[in-house]
């Protein structure tokens, strides 16, 4: 009987009966395999195990190569993260539906993986993307908190060992007295981590206390000094929900305790005095916690060594109000700290620290401005005390400070906040842990109250501390904020000229700052929301900045590769143009995707003719000229919304006839209103470049530049930035686009005015870390002392004085950085025989010490502007040596580019220099050692919290793309020779090491612009038409060709399998609208070249693992790339006298179709399958009904 079933089941399984289709059979048998073990009889177990070895094939075409290697860049523009990162929460393995016999690594747990995400910062968002989770899904993963725990006991364990692999100065940690800043902010990220997923409830804080505990008691010697930080770890959570939670979830914690503390004799009291000296009170801490919270049981007694501290701390409590404790005291933090669950205390503490900043109206300090004062706080918390409160004092500190922001909006107080105040605020709300009271309630609720109150001097901070303190905001955020902008800015309480320029700057710096991936869902989810609301309704300079933002992200993302890339942005530009119809000029129009070209192209806008515009001043100068210094019937014409933009143009005339305007032109601009002048700016810049073209040169010209130079310095009529910002972005036509950078260039560098302010703020702010400032407020003030602004035409001799609102932060040398970098880009447009950037970087390249994200501006142009820079090699190098050193003054060595580098841009202009190959394997490698938490950015302790980029890794690969970008050679000779460090075997590299480098190899190609991964493809088609390739096949399956699995280990590897695994992992980090460009190479080039049975194999281990991502990601390319597989199928058989690999062959299109595209092509496939050679035709006859049906 066993017999003629095992007879049954080998006639169902022998391809040559073709009874039913392997793929079905075999994932029958593995759904009753248990743990990959197979048991059937004896005599059938050879012949099943036979049977599933076959599928190993269509496993290896369908896989990754090292897919369980590759590691991601964690940045904050990761919203579009690729579908082939996710896990199963449950298991973290990847979501394999098992009917194939994949490699072992495959189905394990991808601890390691998670593990590097979770180290980032700012990764919590990318940690529930990879898991499958929603941000307030409250699904608790014991795996998750593994992953955690794993983190701790490795933070723990690092400190009982040589530390020297994160930080070289570190010895022994039992010789280490003081812990380091980079230690503490390691543990200040892992205890952010905990605090978000233990909040959300993703994570069980009982099972990872007790793991803690069951971990450290396997140890044979005490763990000493990790030990403080992992108790202030806990408090952190402790702190916050010991009342809200039962005492038998923290009863771990009491063993914990014992454990880690066994000593007998007394612990020393350390003068509270540092940043650790508070976290050494950690264990003691939680302990009053826990003992408060067993209501007078003591939940634990102090032991000898511990008890010490525990009396210290009871009398800092107890004798709290006669030691008449300051803000800044450390006594202060303690008692937040342990005295979370005692009102009284706690609030005493809380207050205390707040009052410190805020101050009150019996002594003031001057602001600058008119008749400005401010409460005399001007010293902020530092962020070394505020780093020692727990998440809770944190977050109570700022409820409160939002709490009291809001109040004195409502009380109309004529003394402005406190400079410490708004400093300490904007220093909070960098803790990523308090997101849900930071920026999200600064946005939705302080900024809309502060409106409501018509606070304006308030609205006025609060704006400053968004653009010059906010070194992150989320796109969410951002979005939500500007939307804000826009509806004050249509406000006619917004009219007041300070508050309105305000507003437009602010607005214009969170345009500029969004991300390049994070711009497009936000954008898309916001516009079908609310419509208008991202679409400023007056600005068009506002929504000029959006259009360059959209065609800049739109470019480096790879969007433009799909046919639909811009249809998501149609309606925000049909929107927008309905607003403020403008047009572009074609040197412009030629840099943007094409989508945006050809909405541009087809929409017709009347330009300004500048020739009537001049007719239309004469005229008007006519007609109002002799009443400019005299009649009053000025004010009621030029002040009228519906009259003619011209008076700018009238006051242009007035002083170039050498006159000086009447207080009437004062009134005039008073009662017309910032809006409104707003239109009479751009008219004016559309004058200035008519003036200025018909100019003949000589004293006419010293004329009209002094006269333009009087209207922005000495009368005080328009502002610097406005007017540049106009002229840079108005101007239509080629011509009038280099007149107009005629007048930029001669405002910003003829005169010495704002020249001399940038030299001074450049000489007198020795350092950009703000962080580290307690003494901002004195540079500032002295700043402003010397280069007073004005908001009110004080220039025109304004008899009444107007008061101003308070500056906290801006001036007009960081003002006009936006505005610079707009300019930059508009230079890199024009021809290349003008020298008008390289002059403007040689005079205020200097700016961009002060610029909040100058390598992901140097990144963002060098990409966009790479056809425009290609064979301008002294531009380029110009442009980079300027940006990068202005920054790297205050910088470790290497920390931008590397040394070679660095040494090149120091050279003179005349010198060429061309990398070897030892070059980009030294920039190859320090990517991977940093990415792998080894390289030199990783050893320089540095506050990510502040810096433009989250963790070394995202920092490696932008300075990493630079530097190929600013190389003196074409892109399509960079590419091949980043590719060239994996495709070829060098001496004295480790192979063990390969994925890695490949892995950073592939993040540098997809993210530099295509024409430097192009290549790849080039190289896939030299491939298939090489011997390798097309020469006879071999009666067992090639797997040496097909497969690099650990091949480089056994020196086996050949150029077939190491291009095979390169182009799986630039495939894998590219982004969908990339990876949708491979559809067409293989309908365009690589079908035309296939005609052998092993270039077809080939093509399907190529493209084989990325059929799922088509699926989830873009359907469209899944069905195109099917349809080239059969079309390249019928050119095989067509061509090959036989196909030798029809089963592994049949095998993989049938997991195709019952996996992913299921009927939709029947009719192609049918008309395909007919024409095949017999053994094949024969094979997929299951694949169509019609086929089926047939048979």
């Amino acid at each position: 009987q066993v017999t003629a079933i095992c007879g049954t089941i080998e006639h169902l399984l022998d391809p040559e009966s073709c009874l039913l289709p392997g793929y079905l059979a075999v994932n029958e048998i593995r759904q009753n395999m248990q743990d990959e073990q197979l048991e059937a009889p004896w005599p059938l177990l050879v012949k099943l195990s036979e049977f599933i070895d076959r599928f190993r094939a269509t496993a290896t075409m369908v896989s990754t190569t090292a897919r369980w290697m590759l590691l991601p860049v964690v940045d904050h523009a990761f919203y579009q993260l690729p579908s082939t990162w996710k896990l199963e929460p449950e298991t973290l393995r990847f979501p394999l539906k098992r009917q194939l016999p994949y490699s072992p690594e495959m189905y394990q747990r991808q601890t390691r993986l998670l593990n590097y995400i979770l180290e980032q910062l700012y990764s919590r968002d990318m940690v529930l993307q990879v898991l499958g989770l929603q941000k307030h899904q409250k699904q608790r993963l014991m795996k998750l908190s593994k992953i955690m725990l794993c983190c701790v006991v490795h933070r723990t364990n690092l400190f009982d060992n040589k530390f020297d692999l994160v930080f070289a100065t570190i010895r022994k940690s039992s010789e280490i007295k003081e812990k380091t800043e980079g230690q503490h902010l390691m543990w200040q990220h892992l205890s952010s981590q905990v605090i978000y997923f233990l909040l959300y409830q993703q994570a069980s804080f009982p099972h990872i206390v007790e793991t803690v505990y069951l971990k450290v008691s396997l140890r044979e010697e005490c763990i000493s000094h990790g030990r403080d930080y992992l108790m202030w770890v806990l408090l952190q959570f402790i702190s916050g929900s010991v009342q809200k939670n039962p005492l038998s979830d923290f009863v771990p914690v009491i063993k914990l305790i014992h454990l880690l503390y066994p000593e007998k004799q007394p612990l020393k009291v350390p003068e509270l005095t540092s940043q650790q000296s508070t976290i050494a009170f950690s264990a003691v801490c939680n302990l009053v916690l826990l003992n408060r919270k067993s209501q007078g049981k003591p939940a634990a007694d102090a032991t000898h060594g511990r008890r010490v501290k525990f009396k210290f701390l009871r009398n800092i409590c107890s004798n709290h109000q006669s030691k008449n404790l300051k803000s800044k005291d450390s006594h202060i933090a303690l008692i937040g700290n342990a005295c979370s669950t005692s009102t009284e205390l706690f609030n005493m503490a809380v207050g205390t620290l707040v009052e410190g900043v805020f101050g009150d109206a019996s002594s003031t300090t001057p602001m600058p401005g008119t008749n400005c004062v401010a409460f005399n706080k001007t010293t902020p918390h530092s962020m070394e005390l505020l780093d020692t409160l727990t998440f809770h004092t944190k977050m109570s500190m700022l409820h409160m400070i939002s709490q009291k922001i809001q109040k004195f909006a409502q009380a109309n107080a004529s003394v402005a906040l406190a400079p410490a105040l708004v400093e300490t605020y904007s220093r909070l709300l960098i803790y990523s842990e308090i997101e849900t009271l930071g920026i999200k309630i600064l946005v939705s609720q302080v900024v809309p109250k502060v409106y409501d109150s018509r606070a304006w001097g308030i609205l006025n901070t609060l704006l400053e501390l968004v653009s010059y303190r906010m070194h992150y905001i989320q796109p969410s955020y951002r979005i939500q904020l500007l939307t804000h902008l826009h509806k004050l800015c249509n406000s006619p309480h917004a009219n007041h000229g300070q508050l309105h320029f305000r507003l437009e700057s602010t607005a214009l710096k969170l345009i500029m700052g969004f991300d390049n991936f994070g711009i497009k869902p936000q954008l898309v989810r916001m516009f079908n929301e609310q419509k208008q609301s991202i679409v400023s309704q007056k600005s068009e300079e506002l929504n000029r900045v959006l259009v360059l933002t959209l065609a800049r992200s739109i470019h480096i993302t790879g969007w433009y590769a799909e046919s639909i890339s811009g249809s998501w942005c149609i309606d925000i530009l049909k929107a927008l143009m309905a607003a403020t119809p403008h047009k572009w000029p074609q040197q412009t129009l030629a840099c943007f995707p094409q989508s945006i070209q050809d909405y541009f192209n087809h929409v017709n806008v009347e330009t300004v003719n500048k020739k009537q515009l001049k007719a239309n001043v004469e005229q008007e100068y006519v007609k109002w000229g002799p009443l400019l210094a005299s009649d009053a019937d000025i004010l009621n014409h030029f002040s009228q919304p519906s009259s003619h933009s011209y008076y700018l143009c009238l006051i242009w005339k007035v002083l170039f006839e050498d006159k000086k305007p009447s207080n009437t032109a004062y009134k005039v601009l008073e009662r017309m209103g910032s809006s409104q002048l707003s239109q009479h700016v751009r008219t004016f810049s559309d004058f200035l470049v008519y003036e200025f073209s018909v100019l003949e040169g000589g004293s006419d010209v010293k004329t009209c530049t002094n006269v333009l130079q009087d209207m922005v310095w000495k009368y005080n009529i328009v502002f610097l930035d406005r007017l540049i910002l106009c002229l840079a972005l108005r101007s239509s036509e080629a011509k009038d686009v280099q007149v107009a950078f005629f007048i930029i260039q001669y405002l910003l560098i003829k005169p010495d005015d704002f020249l001399n302010r940038v030299r001074s703020f450049v000489h007198d702010i020795d350092t950009v870390d703000h962080w580290m400032q307690p003494d901002w407020h004195s540079k500032h003030m002295s700043y402003h002392q010397k280069y007073p602004e004005h908001y009110y035409f004080e220039g025109l001799g304004n008899p009444l004085s107007r008061p101003t609102y308070s500056t906290y932060f801006s001036n007009i040398t960081l003002r006009f950085l936006p505005v610079l970098d707009i300019v930059i880009h508009r230079c890199l447009e024009l021809p290349p025989s003008s020298k008008s950037l390289e002059t403007l970087l040689e005079h205020l390249g200097l700016l961009y010490k002060f610029h909040d994200q100058p390598v992901t501006y140097l990144f963002n142009t060098l990409h966009y502007y790479e056809s425009k820079l290609r064979g301008r090699h002294l531009l380029k190098k110009k442009l980079v040596s300027t940006i990068i050193g202005a920054i790297t003054k205050s910088k470790p060595p290497g920390w931008i580019l590397s040394e070679t580098m660095m040494n090149y841009l120091l050279e003179p202009t005349e010198h060429e220099w061309t990398p070897d190959s030892s070059y980009y394997c030294a920039l190859v490698q320090r990517l991977a050692d940093n990415i792998l938490w080894k390289g030199t950015l990783c050893v320089a302790p540095r506050d990510w919290r502040f810096n433009e980029f989250p963790n070394a890794s995202a920092h490696a690969l932008h300075v990493t793309c630079v530097e190929a970008l600013a190389l003196p050679i074409p892109g399509e000779q960079v590419g091949p020779a980043l590719m060239d460090v994996v495709l070829t075997t060098k001496p004295g590299i480790e192979r063990e090491y390969m994925f890695s480098r490949m892995n950073a190899v592939a993040l540098a190609l997809t993210a530099l612009p295509e024409i430097y991964w192009k290549p790849l493809h080039q190289n896939i088609l030299k491939m298939l038409c090489s011997a390798t390739l097309t020469s006879d096949i071999e009666r067992d399956y090639p797997y040496h060709i097909l497969s690099y699995s650990n091949q480089q280990l056994s020196y086996t590897d050949m150029p077939c399998t190491r291009l095979l695994a390169l182009a799986h992992v630039v495939w894998h980090h590219m982004s969908i609208g990339q990876l949708s460009l491979v559809s067409q190479f293989l309908k365009e080039e690589a079908k035309p070249l296939i005609k052998t049975e092993l270039q077809l194999l080939y093509i399907f281990h190529l493209i084989g693992p990325y059929f799922p991502r088509f699926q989830l990601e873009r359907t469209r390319c899944m069905m195109d790339v099917t349809q080239v597989l059969y079309d390249i199928l019928l050119r095989v058989s067509k061509h090959a006298p036989e196909i030798h690999f029809a089963d592994e062959i049949a095998d993989f299109l049938y997991h195709v179709k019952y996996v992913h595209i299921g009927t939709a092509i029947n009719d192609r496939v049918e008309e395909v399958v007919v024409q095949l050679q017999p053994k094949l035709r024969k094979r997929l006859q299951f694949i169509t009904q019609a086929s089926a049906a047939a048979r």
